[in-house]
């Protein structure tokens, strides 16, 4: 039976649970990055390193492992759809499982890929006005493709609103503003609106548990806390273990907080915060290619592990 849930209905189908299928969970450039001979980038290059090829940032959601919600769009879409066989759809000449699009940001690596996507349109794409905004302006891909059958369908996305997809009628989505920046090539660059990086809370209709997705965290605020003890499983951002990393490692200047993540190991780091929340799972993703954690045989990967800390891998498969 459908329930009525803040004047919203959504629909509960027994026996059937939330399923996350990590798509890739690198951070932008992927893992090793093509232009990048870091430590880490030789390590999986050469062998000599205890870890996996990773590539950018996606999920896929589901609520009954045939059709599924894509989170964000990374460059390298084709490849992961390729690895997802659960996600094809063999009953239509040229079809797949994804039924709706939900973006929560701008950023190149989470936005890129809708091009690629182009032969699938027209394709039903949820982000917030903000985003869509830098998408028909500094990175207008909804222009674009507006030239491909139909293109991008935009549905608005209102902060703290809950909604759901055409899809997945189990699942109930509401976007969270959090403290982080705009894309580079955003004229709101360092002065980003709330809309302009969300996370993403979904709940079950069916089990009654929930996730929350935030790939892009610059700093947990008081008005995402509540949402982050009451999540079962949290996917959060995961991009660098210190602030200073990509100077440290000599491939950059930017700090966390200049691209907007919010450090793992800092003292008020993320990795402190997540170890005193109540979640059954606590997983990264959107890791960059610097970041100790990617080596499995790292003091900074026993660290997590013995504060009950996971690393995604591209491929992973979440029952929640």
């Amino acid at each position: 039976m459908p329930a009525l849930v803040a004047g919203l209905f959504f629909f509960s189908f027994p026996g059937h649970h939330m399923q996350i299928k990590v798509l890739g969970s690198a951070a932008g450039g992927g893992f090793p990055q093509w232009n990048c001979n870091c430590h880490n980038c030789q390590g999986v290059r050469n062998g000599t390193m205890k870890t996996s090829r990773r590539t950018q940032s996606s999920i896929a959601i589901s609520d009954n492992g045939k059709d599924w919600v894509l989170c964000n769009v990374s460059p390298d879409i084709c490849h992961q759809l390729l690895a997802s066989p659960e996600l094809n759809n063999p009953d239509v000449l040229r079809a797949t499982g994804i039924g709706a699009i939900i973006l929560t940001d701008s950023q190149i690596d989470h936005s890129a890929g809708l091009l690629n996507l182009r032969e699938g349109c027209p394709h039903q794409v949820w982000c917030t006005e903000e985003v869509h905004q830098d998408l028909t302006t500094g990175f207008p891909v909804f222009t674009m493709l507006s030239h491909w059958n139909g293109g991008l369908v935009h549905h608005p996305i209102v902060p703290d609103s809950p909604f759901t997809v055409g899809v997945c009628q189990s699942l109930r989505f509401t976007a969270i503003p959090l403290l982080s920046n705009a894309p580079p090539y955003s004229q709101y660059r360092n002065r980003p609106l709330p809309g302009h990086n969300v996370a993403l809370f979904v709940e079950d209709g069916s089990s009654g548990k929930s996730l929350l997705y935030a790939p892009g965290l610059g700093e947990p605020d008081a008005a995402l806390m509540p949402w982050l003890q009451k999540a079962d499983c949290l996917l959060i951002d995961g991009t660098l273990w210190r602030d200073n990393e990509l100077a440290a490692t000599g491939v950059g200047l930017n700090t966390g907080k200049d691209m907007g993540h919010l450090a793992l190991s800092e003292e008020q780091g993320l990795a402190a915060l997540l170890a005193s929340l109540p979640a059954e799972r606590k997983i990264l993703i959107h890791i960059n290619n610097t970041n100790p954690i990617l080596d499995e045989e790292s003091a900074e990967r026993q660290s997590l592990t013995q504060q009950g800390i996971e690393v995604s891998w591209d491929g992973m498969l979440i029952e929640v």
